[in-house]
């Protein structure tokens, strides 16, 4: 039997009672499938009849709340773009004495190595989809995010693209990674005089465009028709950020690019802005975990990106 936590009685107790809700009738797990090398999270699916659960498990205090605004990005992309997230079980999000657990309908999945170059496309499609609906400010008044397990502050501020990302990215994600005595000295002021010139290398000034807000290619689920949008921290922003992070970690088929530019193009100067988009990245993987093997090379990364671009 399964020894992972998520089967074990309480935390699977926990998720049978709202999958029953969910269905209106007894459900039960009858098997496991461990999906933790996917995600920062302890997850998986419980496997029952007629349908399948997805599960993460945060043991932090800020479980509920990050898991609560996960499932507020799902709908608010749902309701706005017409895009398809994963729908929540029962509530959605469960406390327990193990810790906090978000409940969402598992999926077909057609995993990344077997797509075809059409499902790939359609990945680039849904997220063009998304970026076409549009707002006048930058942010999100209705709630804030997470970026990872990092807080994401989506009010508003300031009247350009410039003012945004320097006040609510990439000077929160300095603080944090300076904070977790990771940063070099020399890295941080180099962000300090990249943020003074931020006007000056942005590009042109973009419309706010609604975003995934963590559109790493693992954070899209095809099925064998559709696309589905995971982990979103949604907010106004310019769509270059989530085409920068699309091959954040690893690379992705041009067939992504090909699929977005067909109902939306790409600015020729985004090659060049590509790092500046991903800095705010670096800078949280060295804040959450930048002692580790994983995180110690993306001190590289934020040099290279700001000798490339200060």
């Amino acid at each position: 039997m399964p020894t992972h936590p998520l089967f074990r009685p309480d935390l699977r107790t926990a998720v049978e009672q709202a999958a029953s809700t969910h269905r209106g009738r007894p459900w039960t797990a009858t098997g496991f499938t461990d999906l933790d090398e996917r995600a920062s999270h302890r997850c998986g699916i419980l496997h029952g009849t007629p349908f399948d659960v997805f599960v993460k498990l945060d043991r932090t205090s800020r479980g509920p709340a990050q898991f609560t605004a996960e499932l507020r990005g799902h709908q608010l992309l749902r309701e706005r773009a017409g895009v398809r997230t994963p729908l929540p079980v029962g509530p959605g999000v469960a406390r327990t004495p193990t810790g906090s657990l978000l409940m969402l309908e598992a999926l077909p999945e057609v995993p990344a190595p077997a797509r075809t170059p059409e499902q790939w496309r359609a990945v680039g499609r849904a997220l063009a989809t998304l970026h076409r609906t549009r707002a006048d400010r930058f942010g999100l008044a209705e709630f804030d995010g997470f970026f990872g397990p990092l807080p994401q502050d989506n009010r508003p501020t300031g009247t350009t693209w410039a003012d945004f990302y320097a006040e609510r990215r990439l000077l929160p994600r300095l603080r944090e990674a300076v904070d977790s005595g990771h940063l070099p000295t020399e890295l941080a002021a180099g962000v300090e005089r990249l943020v003074d010139v931020l006007p000056q290398r942005c590009g042109p000034e973009p419309e706010p465009s609604l975003l995934h807000g963590d559109a790493q290619q693992n954070n899209f689920l095809t099925t064998a028709d559709e696309v589905y949008l995971l982990d979103t921290g949604p907010y106004y922003g310019h769509p270059e950020l989530d085409l920068a992070l699309l091959d954040y970690f690893a690379p992705v088929p041009p067939a992504v690019f090909d699929g977005y530019r067909e109902l939306l193009p790409i600015d020729p100067g985004f090659a060049a802005r590509r790092e500046l988009w991903r800095l705010h990245g670096y800078l949280a993987v060295v804040a959450v975990d930048g002692r580790s093997a994983f995180g110690r090379p993306f001190l590289d990364r934020i040099a290279a990106a700001l000798t490339a671009l200060c």
